[in-house]
């Protein structure tokens, strides 16, 4: 089990980006989870969850990861995952949870407005 883990709130202008870094396992699951319920996010919100400092996530981890679904659910605000580990890919594919957040390679990329091609 890890203690190696942290997170980052910061406000933007579609919404706000909580930054997961480090190892996300049954042990820092918690922390994850506090800082989830802390979010203050309103309707039409977009919150961005980074992932670009995430070394390891296991189920724990994900759950965290719903959990942050469902708050932004609940406010009326979209949750979109930033810069998915491959090995995390995998896995939320594996599990038929790929459709529930959009993706995108990095924070900045997921708070740029959609463009039509």
């Amino acid at each position: 089990m890890s203690t190696r883990f942290s997170t980052t709130t910061r406000a933007t202008p579609t919404g706000l980006v909580l930054a997961l870094v480090g190892e996300l396992d049954s042990s820092t699951a918690p922390k994850a989870q506090e800082a989830i319920r802390q979010l203050t996010l309103r309707t039409g919100d977009q919150l961005v969850v980074d992932l670009s400092g995430l070394e390891f996530c296991d189920s724990s981890g994900i759950a965290a990861l719903i959990a942050a679904r469902s708050l932004a659910g609940r406010a009326g605000a979209t949750i979109a995952l930033a810069a998915v580990p491959r090995h995390l890919s995998k896995v939320l594919g594996l599990l038929g949870l790929a459709d529930l957040f959009g993706t995108h390679p990095t924070a900045e990329h997921a708070q740029e407005p959609a463009t039509e091609h």
